[in-house]
């Protein structure tokens, strides 16, 4: 006899029209200094490449995390309210929540993402893994828009979570992580919590490593928004034309992550407009930045929220904050 199991809950909230999004996209391809949000990385064979960069030897935020989760784990779960809401912001697979659910045993599993088809397939395999866990997924683009307060209003009595590890925070400049951390900071209430990574700052070798691997993957990474660009736009990218780049601006503190073009180019988007690209013109795709403890904690403070506990590994490479409403 087998079981068939309701696929898990799945709510679409992207407020922003496609067509919008699709000219500010543009917009940004079409300026001086040529960028691409880093959110379109993250189509299907992004996520897929992405859950790889996480098992490489030299991307170290994730083992180091993983490293500081293992060890403080219990203690971690004990400063957590019973019975709370769990929301995993862009969970992806789910990898790292599926570490935490025998734990904290949250009356609801929330998976937001802006990838919809895959953040289906994680949250399905997790309800076969747990029967009795409510599993709702939410498609949206969270670093724009957060707006949870009627799912989360069904439960009442169960307290958010926001689980945001992965040091993803470093990917919005200082003054855009304060407005989200705000949005966060909003759906808390007086019981709600934040479990946030951020990585710390270290020797550019070690941060410039995790950011080019030798094998090459997140070079393919990196590549593959050409891919979805030319489909969003009916662009005519072709990757093999451009170069990954990444490189630490120790003024800005950050990682800084570019597609270089190889050669003189021109590119189509759509029938109408073009844009030249002189040889070694590189656009730029993603920022991550890097934090002191006393930095990070100030961002918190700036947001509405208080650290009310913290945790690293012995190199102090990477920081896990627990942080609960002002």
């Amino acid at each position: 006899m087998s079981l068939a199991l309701d696929l898990p809950r799945l709510q679409t909230a992207l407020h922003t029209p496609a067509q919008d999004e699709r000219q500010k996209l543009l917009r940004g391809l079409l300026q001086p200094q040529a960028r691409i949000d880093s959110k379109y990385f993250y189509d299907d064979r992004g996520c897929e490449l992405f859950t790889a960069i996480c098992k490489l030897d030299e991307y170290y935020p994730t083992r180091t995390e993983a490293a500081i989760f293992a060890e403080h784990r219990d203690a971690i779960a004990e400063h957590l309210p019973a019975r709370m809401q769990w929301i995993d912001l862009g969970c992806g697979d789910c990898g790292k929540t599926r570490y935490w659910l025998d734990a904290i045993r949250p009356a609801r599993l929330v998976g937001v993402d802006i990838a919809g088809e895959f953040l289906q397939s994680s949250l399905a395999e997790i309800a076969r893994q747990h029967p009795r866990l409510e599993c709702v997924g939410v498609v949206t683009d969270f670093t724009q828009q957060l707006d949870l307060h009627d799912l989360l209003a069904e439960r009442a009595d169960s307290p958010p979570v926001f689980f945001y590890p992965g040091s993803s925070i470093g990917n919005f400049e200082p003054r855009d992580a304060i407005r989200f951390l705000r949005r966060v900071r909003a759906h808390c209430g007086q019981h709600g919590r934040l479990l946030i990574g951020a990585d710390l700052i270290k020797d550019t070798d070690i941060l410039e490593a995790a950011y080019d691997d030798a094998s090459g993957v997140t070079a393919e990474f990196n590549l593959n928004v050409l891919s979805v660009v030319n489909r969003e736009l009916d662009a005519n990218f072709d990757p093999e034309k451009f170069r990954h780049c990444a490189r630490f601006d120790q003024a800005s503190r950050r990682i800084e992550m570019r597609l270089i073009s190889n050669q003189q180019q021109r590119v189509e988007f759509g029938a109408h407009t073009d844009r030249h690209f002189r040889a070694e013109e590189h656009i730029l795709t993603e920022y991550s930045h890097k934090y002191s403890v006393d930095e990070f904690r100030a961002l918190l403070a700036a947001s509405g929220l208080r650290c009310k506990q913290y945790w690293t590994d012995p190199q102090d490479w990477f920081g896990v904050f627990l942080a609960e409403p002002i």
